[in-house]
């Protein structure tokens, strides 16, 4: 089957793999480098046959990658990152170039090597810390954008390295070069901002007028990979002609459905990349040469992590995003495979330099997510050290504030909650941890403070000890209890109302003392519910009555949870026993012309009006003085049967 098999053995693998780490509640990215190592070409057993096809396929996924992120990529949001990404990232590689030459010349290598492996060690992974922040939940906070940003110009910086490495023994040479690759790349730009952005939108809404999804996946996949490759054959990266491609489609109508669709297939060719990064490890040399390699992995790791915080720094960022860029950004990118295959093939490097780098970089992928891992904790710790560190808050009263409520999250929740309490005149301070939703909250107006609410020190800017009710909005559970638990030390009278998940949630919120739970998913799905049963005319009560049934089925066994059920069912079940229906009295009807008073509506029929509309205006509670007139609507409150004796009164005879 040749290249079929490899990619069926490669699949089983990957899935394999994926399972034991996410069994042992690790990334999948783990799973897949495993299974690459255990069935390349090192290790006996069921193997890859051919290793190089596989490379050359996982190429698709690293364009497809980076295409996905040109869909989600937005100049509006790269552009508060557009100092840094622009002039950070240069002046991080050239401070990581001359760092990595000097433990070349430190480890004994001529210079030509040292300056090899400082380069090769400037780029960061692209693929690995995009899927890292997929699986973490941080894309679209300040350090995510941060980060692409520099790394969107590190893989822009491949092609002119590519071309200057090899030709160091003849500078003469290899400027001229750059100029056209410079040149090449300004061409591809210009082009696709002039012709791109008027002709693609014209393809996608002809071809999205012809609802075949199946087209549209091939019209999508064609543009991303067809576009690379032209840039390929010119000259210039397949990535980057995916991503530019990817970033012209973003400012299109279709942007949302392009991305929802090519996102399996960007998995499935992902899968192939970090499968053939592990088949490309050879366990044995990293046996032999376990020393140096974990010397170079500690070496390049804290070098590039404290220059990645340092220039962050450097450009004024504060807060948590130093520490997170340099604790992502830390390891040796995937494009430091296709320079040091370059470096390889012009004698540049050696064989064993090669296997060195590359178990380097491998090593240091894998240990991506576990270093990112680390910044809440680090974090919190810092700002338990170094309480003196001021907050970032917006908009809070310079009189402070007192019987206010905290909500912990600015997220659509929280918003909303927000948008509510402002014309009521309620006092409130938003708490998020997200850069990007603090700017949302921030030009909304809203009174926010940028931190962690699980901190004491955050809730002590947010005045928790004066607040007369908590909000926790936020879904991650573990955050929430902290939450609860901190502020309760601080506040022990405190009113709080949580969000959950699901029932486990709930039942762990109110476990930890919260006063109320709502799980927005359950209200809505009754919501849902309650509108399909009322198209399909069943009656309110029973409509209602089925309501009750589900929250008691769900709530009622929750600890602590019982006295407030019993209140909110017992207003239920004396809700659910009326109705509000609406009657109209036409040109017979015997209403017409009498009063409230004078008909005794409530006495005959058990019924009560509580408003008519008259000429397109609502009179509530009307009095028994009240005359009603033909084309009057009529709203009536009562039990069923209630309702039925009115209409029996107000029939025309």
């Amino acid at each position: 089957m040749g290249i079929a098999s490899d990619i069926v053995i490669i699949v089983v693998a990957a899935l394999v793999g994926g399972i034991l780490a996410h069994g042992l509640r690790q990334p999948l990215i783990l799973g897949y480098i495993l299974a690459g190592v255990v069935v390349g070409p090192y290790t006996g057993g069921v193997t890859v046959s051919k290793v190089h096809d596989i490379e050359l396929l996982a190429e698709i996924g690293v364009a497809l990658l980076l295409f996905a992120l040109g869909l989600e990529f937005s100049l509006k949001k790269l552009k508060p990152v557009r100092t840094i990404a622009l002039a950070g990232a240069p002046i991080q590689m050239l401070l990581t170039i001359i760092y990595g030459y000097a433990i070349g010349r430190w480890l004994g290598w001529e210079w030509l090597p040292s300056v090899w492996l400082g380069a090769l060690v400037s780029l960061s992974s692209t693929m690995v810390i995009l899927k890292t922040l997929m699986n973490q939940g941080l894309l679209g906070t300040l350090s995510s954008r941060v980060m692409i940003g520099m790394l969107i110009v590190q893989d822009l910086a491949v092609v002119p390295l590519i071309i200057i490495l090899p030709q160091l023994s003849n500078p003469k040479i290899g400027f001229p070069l750059l100029g056209l690759a410079a040149l090449k790349a300004a061409l591809f730009l210009a082009l696709m901002i002039l012709l791109g952005t008027r002709l693609l939108p014209r393809v996608m809404t002809t071809i999205a007028k012809w609802n075949s999804r199946e087209l549209f996946l091939l019209a999508i996949t064609a543009i991303g990979l067809g576009i690379g490759y032209a840039t390929y054959l010119s000259g210039l990266s397949f990535a980057l002609g995916a991503f530019v491609t990817g970033m012209v489609l973003s400012e299109s109508d279709y942007s949302h459905q392009a991305l929802s669709d090519i996102i399996p297939l960007r998995d499935l060719f992902g899968l192939l990349f970090f499968t053939s990064v592990g088949m490309l490890l050879d366990p044995w040399f990293l046996l032999a040469h376990w020393r140096t390699i974990l010397l170079l992995v500690i070496l390049v790791g804290l070098g590039k992590g404290l220059t990645f915080a340092a220039v962050t720094r450097l450009f004024r960022y504060g807060n948590v995003v130093p520490l997170a860029v340099g604790l992502g950004l830390f390891q040796v990118g995937e494009f430091s495979f296709v320079l040091a295959r370059t470096g390889l093939s012009t004698g540049s490097i050696s064989s064993e330099m090669y296997a060195l780098v590359l178990s380097t970089a491998i090593i240091s992928m894998a240990l991506t997510p576990f270093v990112s891992g680390l910044t809440g904790p680090l974090y919190s710790l810092r700002k338990h050290w170094f309480r003196h560190e001021p907050l970032q808050t917006i908009n809070i009263p310079t009189s402070g504030l007192n019987e206010h409520v905290v909500i912990a999250g600015a997220g659509r929740i929280g918003r909303h909650v927000a948008q509510v309490l402002i014309p009521l005149e309620i006092p409130f301070v938003l708490i998020e941890l997200d850069y990007y939703r603090f700017d949302e909250g921030k030009l909304a107006g809203f009174p926010i403070i940028y931190g962690d609410a699980s901190q004491k020190i955050v809730l002590e800017a947010a005045q928790i000890e004066k607040a007369c009710l908590l909000l926790v909005t936020i879904p991650a559970i573990v955050v929430s209890q902290e939450v609860v638990l901190q502020s309760q030390q601080l506040n022990r009278t405190l009113s709080t109302l949580a969000r959950a998940e699901g029932v486990e949630q709930m039942r762990a919120l109110y476990e930890k003392g919260v006063d109320n739970v709502i799980q927005p998913e359950l209200e809505a799905g009754l919501e849902i519910t309650r509108q399909v049963l009322l198209h399909l005319h069943l009656p309110a009560t029973e409509i209602l009555q089925y309501s009750d049934a589900v929250r008691h089925d769900l709530c009622a066994p929750l600890p602590g949870n019982h006295d407030q059920y019993k209140k909110l069912a017992l207003l239920l079940s004396a809700g659910s026993s009326l109705e509000l229906n609406w009657l109209s009295l036409g040109p017979a009807n015997p209403l017409n012309g009498r009063t409230i008073g004078e008909l005794a509506l409530r006495t005959h029929t058990g019924a009560s009006v509580v408003g008519v509309t008259r000429d397109g205006i609502l009179h509530p509670n009307p009095g028994p003085e009240f005359r009603f007139v033909e084309g009057d609507q009529v709203a009536v409150i009562g039990k069923n049967e209630q309702f039925h004796a009115f209409q029996e009164l107000a029939r025309p005879q």
